[in-house]
């Protein structure tokens, strides 16, 4: 099955709250080897200015990942997730995420196309606070591998 183009300018429902804690940012930032003690010591984020402990950039894929699930598994759109390879992704922040935010994602989907048989999904998701306080859009591209 294709991936159907008329999803494009589609925006799903915004997704439950997620609680950004101060423990999933220090897990993340180790994961991934950041050792700034901005990610790690609510104290030393303090002294630069910020509420709490300062996630690194690429935390909120934890949120938007979840999120995406709204999109590859819906049925009609017609991806298929056995198929599917995350191609690229990107970030454009208005602030940093902290620990104690509460954040909800609205996704979008911005590009649905077709070139050498493989399906491509460009999606974008608005990650703001329970508020309505912008705080990052992340733009994804899948790739749904065709027929072989």
């Amino acid at each position: 099955m294709s991936l159907d183009p008329s999803f494009v300018g589609r925006t799903y429902p915004p997704t439950a709250p997620y609680q950004v804690g101060r423990e999933k940012i220090r897990e993340f930032a180790g994961a991934i080897g950041a050792t700034e003690p901005a990610h790690h010591d609510p104290e030393a984020a303090r002294a630069l200015g910020h509420p709490d402990v300062v996630a690194p950039p690429t935390f909120p894929v934890i949120v938007t990942m979840a999120a995406s699930s709204q999109i590859i598994e819906d049925p009609a759109l017609g991806v298929d997730y056995s198929r599917l390879v995350h191609g690229d992704q990107r970030f454009a922040y208005t602030r940093p995420v902290f620990a104690g935010d509460e954040l909800v994602c609205t996704n979008t989907i911005e590009d649905v196309s077709t070139r050498g048989g493989h399906g491509f999904l460009t999606t974008r998701t608005d990650v703001n606070t329970v508020g309505g306080e912008p705080v990052v859009a992340v733009w994804a591209r899948y790739v749904i591998r065709g027929e072989a």
